[in-house]
């Protein structure tokens, strides 16, 4: 669901990568294998600032930067039609419109001005997630079809 990019202020709070509504939201969280309770979330400058309990200093908050922020797929609500849950494209295989397989998704990041899949392969590659490129997403037959030449 996110990534605890930073500390914010001296009093406990993180910063987190991710989709701020859908994520604050959830009042567990998993990060590093332990449960956390979510006490405090409001949106900045496109992160979610977080308070956490028992994370009351910057030092304690400082041991969580880098780790994963994680919820039960069960516990989120379903994504509105055309939209989708990055962990739910996660292995998917990605073909051309000619039918040839270019890889499986990796992962996905987000690039600034869009997001990307990154796809594992016989050879690695970054595509963008943007609808010339992504054409159609098929979940239940684990499929994305993408205008993306083979040499690209």
């Amino acid at each position: 669901m996110g990534r605890i990019a930073g500390t914010y202020g001296v009093r406990g709070w993180v910063k987190v990568v991710t989709q701020p509504e859908t994520l604050a939201a959830q009042r567990l969280w998993w990060i590093g294998g332990a449960e956390r309770v979510l006490e405090q979330a409001k949106p900045h400058s496109g992160t979610l600032l977080a308070k956490l309990a028992g994370i009351e200093s910057r030092e304690q908050a400082q041991a969580l930067v880098g780790k994963a922020v994680c919820v039960p797929r069960g516990a989120l609500p379903e994504p509105p039609a055309g939209t989708y849950y990055w962990g739910d494209l996660v292995g998917l295989e990605v073909t051309n419109a000619q039918g040839l397989v270019l890889g499986v998704v990796k992962r996905l990041l987000s690039a600034g001005a869009h997001d990307v899949m990154e796809l594992a392969g016989e050879r690695s590659r970054l595509l963008p997630w943007v609808p010339a490129v992504v054409k159609k997403v098929d979940l239940p037959n684990r499929r994305i079809e993408v205008e993306w030449g083979a040499e690209w």
